[in-house]
């Protein structure tokens, strides 16, 4: 099978973490491992958020006054670079019959895309809440209230077009395991000459990573994340696991936009596009998941009995 696995932040930095090196090292080995239980016979492509990993890098630009600030799609390809390097790594160490490579991706945008007008993709760590007014006048940052504090946001245009696709394409064709797309891909914009530029945004993994399951036709699509699946009524003393949903459940419940809203979204628009399955689940539950017994299983139509 041809499976797309979209690593969720806790497979890169649990949450409270400081996002020092040594410890995403060791999330992303224990990634690798969940990831080796389902290597064999499968072809895989690995793609990863971004989140705390680019907002750090923008508060290192910011403040270092020596040098104008790099821009965000630089910062971007900087993430991308370093936590593609880390995730190849420990699949090489792990799974070491079988060949990985990186590509740093570039995913094209649409310049006129409202997002840019409404931030509102998280990145960085959690701040307090009277850190709002500083971060604001310091940084001229957006930031906003979340149930674990302070955060910012940035313009989260929709993926048009994945620019490295013929080579992606290629490399599993010839067996290899490719982590590309990660943080959603580097956004870009082409112009009337069509040359493409770089522009500030962050684009939003999940769904990045569904146009790349549809495209790369895919048999599954996996959204990994800290908790079990999808829950309705999450947060309340209610709140219960869905082993499966369609789509139009789904659409009929509400979720938190910074979270698992994404991933609901991603999960929905992969199994209209294709008819085939989605599934959201802990992360160290892979093979558990694609088994069916444990995670939630997104569908288009009637549900398994």
């Amino acid at each position: 099978m041809r499976i797309v696995i979209a690593l969720g932040g806790n497979a890169l930095l649990k949450k409270n973490q400081p996002p020092e090196a040594e410890i995403q090292r060791k999330n992303i080995i224990s990634a690798a491992q969940a990831i080796a239980d389902i290597a064999d016979d499968n072809e895989l492509v690995i793609t990863h958020g971004n989140g705390p990993q680019i907002g750090l890098l923008a508060i290192q630009a910011e403040n270092y006054r020596e040098v104008e600030p790099y821009p965000l799609d630089i910062l971007n390809a900087e993430s991308e670079g370093m936590l593609g390097y880390q995730i190849e790594q420990a699949l090489i160490n792990t799974i070491p019959e079988r060949e990985v490579v990186t590509v740093l991706t570039q995913v094209l945008v649409d310049e006129k895309d409202e997002a840019f007008q409404n931030p509102s993709k998280p990145i960085g760590t959690f701040y307090p809440s009277s850190e709002k007014s500083r971060l604001e006048d310091q940084y001229g940052w957006d930031v906003v209230e979340t149930s674990d504090g302070l955060r910012r946001v940035v313009a989260s245009p929709q993926p048009r077009q994945i620019l490295e696709l013929p080579a992606i394409s290629l490399l599993i064709e010839h067996g290899m395991i490719v982590i590309c797309n990660g943080g959603g891909g580097i956004p870009v914009v082409r112009d009337r000459s069509g040359n493409i530029r770089g522009v500030a945004a962050v684009i939003d993994k999940d769904l990045s990573s569904a146009l790349l399951a549809r495209i790369l036709e895919a048999d599954m699509l996996l959204l990994l994340t800290d908790v079990d699946g999808v829950y309705s009524h999450w947060g309340e003393d209610h709140a219960s696991l869905l082993p499966q949903a369609t789509v139009d459940e789904l659409h009929a419940l509400s979720f938190e936009a910074g979270t698992m809203g994404p991933k609901v979204a991603a999960a929905c628009a992969f199994a209209e596009a294709t008819g085939k399955y989605a599934y959201i689940g802990h992360l160290n539950k892979i093979a558990e998941i694609i088994e069916g017994q444990s995670g939630s299983k997104i569908m288009l139509g009637a549900k398994d009995q």
